[in-house]
């Protein structure tokens, strides 16, 4: 299933990344100390009631700096109203009532959406009383949050879930390989796109996509199918569209959910920056296979260690993403294309791969007799036994006497001596430490 949308709206200073953190809660922390993936965010996913949902801070985008605020927040509401199936209307109970609140308010009212109308600072029971003038904005009970207290945030999160649509996915076959390419604004993706289905010729459909505005167009090479997954924010054009960067991270998270492998495409002609790690971690914190494509690579001025130092450069800003191989191409004049697609193939078998328990277990016997795991206050992580409990990505479960005592750098070992045996190239590896129950002893 794909995972509709909510977008947190309102004026400047009311809370809403406050409320964004609350609602996602300690998924910040996933790549803590994971080094090189930038923090700044404005899109999450979380779940509640059984239900998963991605959600928009649009305090996070910023407009033209020489906007008005107004101009500002109205542009950010029509991202809103655009993007979200339900739109979280919030307001200060501290401030009232204010005429930016009703601007936006007229703004979604026409908009058709369902619209919670969340006000916040509510925090403590006086402050209650407050939250009844916000009847006259018309978007019917309005809810009472804490972002500083957290109180409310259930019921917040219970509306949301009652108004959540579902959203069918489109169903292909396991052997097809789903493909998003994502990356910042003119890094090249449309015209890889065009690249791609120019050079095999074999385009058996344009088909609509369930996510909103995506494209999905099936082909097959060398008798393996695929399904490249593109998204308006590829092709669409606007003012809104192109004044932030930040929002093509927005729209390249809708075609990362669906995506067996994630293509990171980087304009080889600008070199690396920061805008690409942001988009870059996202395709590693979805647990999905990835390739960088380092496009424009006809314009690049060369030397026999170009190639080498450029690789370099990705390796370096991209510590958490070792794993993910390096193409070099030009989409204009197809210039290496060829090499692309088997990468990805390889890729994607990769992200789907089944180890053996027998099998891990020999290879982590091995490691630790060659390096024991270190003692913590003179006690020894005692690792039992490990198995492999899911595929896409793979995710390998480390049984141990206390999960405590293993390190991040130990954790690392394993993965890279679990690597070197298996290979995995393209592909993310889950690793979870458990405590041995009694019963398995």
């Amino acid at each position: 299933m794909a995972r509709p949308v909510v977008a947190i709206v309102g004026r400047p200073n009311v809370g809403k990344s406050t409320i964004f953190n609350r609602i996602i809660g300690d998924r910040l922390a996933i790549v803590e100390d994971k080094p090189g993936i930038t923090r700044d965010r404005i899109y999450g996913t979380s779940e509640w009631n059984g239900k998963q949902f991605s959600i928009i801070d649009t305090g996070g985008i910023e407009i033209d700096g020489d906007d008005t605020i107004m101009k500002s927040i109205r542009a950010q509401a029509e991202l809103a109203i655009e993007e979200a199936d339900v739109i979280v209307f919030m307001c200060d109970a501290k401030a009232g009532i204010t005429q930016s609140d009703e601007e936006v308010g007229n703004m979604l009212y026409r908009s058709g959406k369902p619209v919670l109308l969340a006000i916040n600072k509510v925090d403590n029971l006086a402050r209650m009383d407050h939250i009844y003038e916000f009847y006259n904005l018309g978007f019917g009970d309005p809810i009472g949050v804490s972002g500083s207290h957290g109180t409310g945030v259930g019921d917040l999160l219970d509306a949301i879930t009652e108004h959540l649509p579902e959203i069918p996915d489109e169903e292909y076959d396991e052997d097809v390989i789903r493909v998003a390419l994502i990356g910042r604004p003119n890094v090249g993706k449309s015209s890889l796109v065009n690249a791609i289905l120019g050079e095999e010729r074999v385009i058996v459909s344009d088909v609509a996509g369930t996510t909103r505005d995506a494209i999905d167009t099936p082909f097959e090479k060398d008798g393996q199918r695929y399904v490249l997954i593109d998204t308006a924010g590829m092709r669409k054009r606007g003012k809104v569209y192109e004044s932030t960067e930040k929002y093509s991270v927005m729209r390249a998270m809708k075609a990362i959910e669906r995506a067996d492998v994630v293509l990171v495409v980087i304009n080889g002609e600008e070199g690396i920056i920061e805008q690409d790690k942001h988009v870059a971690g996202y395709a590693y914190e979805a647990g999905k296979a990835s390739v960088f494509v380092v496009n424009k690579w006809d314009v690049v001025e060369k030397n026999d260690k170009t190639m080498h130092e450029f690789e370099k450069k990705i390796r370096d800003h991209f510590l958490f993403m070792t794993y993910a191989p390096v193409v070099f191409l030009s989409a204009l004049t197809k210039q290496r294309l060829h090499k692309l697609l088997p990468v990805v193939q390889h890729a994607a078998e990769q992200h789907a791969r089944r180890i053996a328990t027998h099998l891990l277990n020999d290879v982590v016997s091995d490691a630790i007799a060659i390096n024991p795991p270190p003692t913590d206050k003179g006690r020894r992580m005692r690792i039992n036994y490990v198995t492999q409990v899911a595929v896409k990505p793979p995710t390998i479960v480390v049984f141990v006497n206390d999960p405590e005592l293993m390190h991040f750098s130990y954790e690392r070992y394993l993965e890279n001596k679990i690597r070197a045996a298996f290979d995995f190239e393209g592909t993310p590896i889950r690793i979870f430490t458990r405590r041995k129950s009694d019963k398995e002893d």
